[in-house]
């Protein structure tokens, strides 16, 4: 197929070689769901060790004499499919432990991520306005949240040589904060050190950086990107958002149909014939030894306030005496992790749990439950839910961002026009959550009801085809 545009992507993960959350899933499926429309994507990522190793071979494109305390250089090669530039600079990526930090949690980030993730948007940049060594050059650049922030504020105030860029906000929260002291060292040009420009409450954001440097703004869904004009979704750039409201839009994630399909599990199934669920859902409270008579609920979720994780304990009581029961699968917060624990000491042979993540087992969680919870404060588009109307598996979710676009709840008049998909719920509290849970016990034991909301669920296209078309628009609107 001929090729129509060029996109550079610049990220901090992408699966299948470095994941910490959504944002490697999306990163790593973008470039596939963009090649029927012409446009090829190659994704920028440091050189991580494991990385580093599989990259040993590769041509290089790009060489950086003075990168932030050495030399740096960028290959270039495939693997499966995906077209990398792995930028290879050892003093700031071959290290023990994940893509932020020797451990997790509360100071265990790398001390110098400033300068790491600088380097990454600084080579982009240059990649973007000169070209790569193998003639390669594109047409836009688009950056992933803080991590790739600075890459358009170098391309902005370097020359933008007629790319453009877009910024993703896959969450706000994070937001690359840098002492103000820190400007000269990251290269950025002190004229610019004001409240209009760089300067954030008296120091630095990379986020903030590439959003008031860059020609496009997206956010993960239509509902999150209405949501950070709000002082609450904002958290603090909602008045850049705001000021930038022009170009900011909001393009739904999808999810990789190939790779989450009830079709391809090891027991298939599908809207037409069910039958393979059922003995799925045996198979999974043999493997949890639970025994539920009523709905079986799954949680697949990093254990954080901001998942709402700490609602189970007060909502499961009550949706287990109306015979309900939930298998939780994840890690996080300490203290949920200890909550978690209690609450299956509690109820055994209701509550299943599983510290860690696995995906094999995540598959099985969808392919043989018959709700996944998902009661978030937040949520910029989320594709837990997107997994569940995928297998059958009806999300039960908070309506904020991306759950709020994606789920249909089931309400007398949606269950009547037959395009209820799940059950959602406002506010965010113990209250609402609670008579979500008794919705889907009953909904569960109307049977002839239950199967066509599911049938629905399963027919929700939640590929990326969509959603690719209308990053494709907005690129040819950039190049235009």
């Amino acid at each position: 197929m001929q090729v129509k545009g060029r996109v550079l992507s610049v990220a901090s993960e992408c699966v299948p070689f470095v994941k910490t959350g959504g944002l490697a899933d999306v990163v790593g499926a973008l470039p596939a769901a963009l090649a029927p429309f012409g446009w090829q994507m190659r994704v920028m990522l440091p050189g991580y060790r494991a990385l580093r190793h599989r990259a040993a071979n590769w041509a290089e494109v790009w060489y950086e004499g003075n990168l932030w305390g050495g030399e740096g250089r960028v290959l270039s090669g495939n693997i499966d499919g995906l077209d990398l530039m792995i930028l290879d600079a050892p003093h700031l990526y071959d290290r023990e432990g994940g893509p932020y930090g020797a451990h997790s949690g509360p100071g265990g980030d790398f001390w110098d991520n400033p300068q790491r993730f600088a380097s990454l948007s600084w080579v982009a940049a240059k990649i973007a306005r000169h070209g790569a060594g193998d003639g390669w050059k594109p047409d836009v650049l688009h950056g992933h949240d803080w991590h790739a922030g600075f890459a358009p504020a170098y391309l902005a105030y370097g020359g933008k040589a007629g790319v453009g860029s877009v910024m993703t906000i896959h969450n706000i929260a994070f937001q690359g904060w840098v002492g103000a002291g820190q400007l000269d060292d990251l290269r950025l040009p002190p004229e610019q050190f004001y409240p209009g420009a760089l300067e954030y409450y008296g120091n630095l954001s990379s986020l903030k950086a590439g959003l008031v440097t860059c020609d496009r703004i997206t956010a993960v869904s239509p509902t999150y990107a209405a949501d950070l004009v709000r002082q609450e979704s904002g958290l603090g750039l909602e008045g850049v958002i705001r000021a930038r409201s022009s170009i900011v839009s909001g393009i739904l994630n999808g999810v990789d149909t190939d790779i989450w399909s009830p079709e391809h599990e090891p027991i298939p199934y599908s809207a037409a014939d069910m039958r393979g669920k059922a003995i799925n859902r045996a198979n999974l409270c043999a493997e949890f030894n639970v025994d539920v008579p009523g709905p079986l609920a799954i949680v697949v979720s990093r254990m954080t306030d901001q998942k709402g994780i700490d609602l189970l304990p007060q909502v499961m009581p009550e949706f287990i005496a109306n015979g309900g029961g939930v298998i939780i699968l994840g890690s996080g917060d300490a203290q949920l992790e200890r909550q978690m624990h209690d609450l299956a000491w509690n109820f055994p042979g209701r509550v299943g749990l599983r510290v860690g993540y696995d995906e094999p087992m995540s598959h099985r969680l969808f392919a043989g439950a018959d709700a996944v919870l998902v009661p978030s404060r937040f949520e910029p588009c989320g594709l837990t839910q997107m997994y569940g109307l995928r297998y059958g598996t009806l999300p039960v979710v908070s309506a904020v961002g991306g759950l709020a676009d994606t789920v249909i709840t089931a309400n007398p008049a949606a269950l009547s026009a037959g395009v209820a998909t799940g059950i959602t719920f406002h506010p965010t509290d113990v209250p609402a959550f609670a008579i979500a849970l008794r919705q889907l016990t009953a909904l569960y034991a109307d049977k002839p009801m239950w199967a066509k909301v599911q049938q629905r669920a399963m027919a929700q296209d939640v590929s990326w085809t969509a959603s690719a078309a209308k990053y494709v628009a907005l690129y040819e609107g950039l190049r235009g």
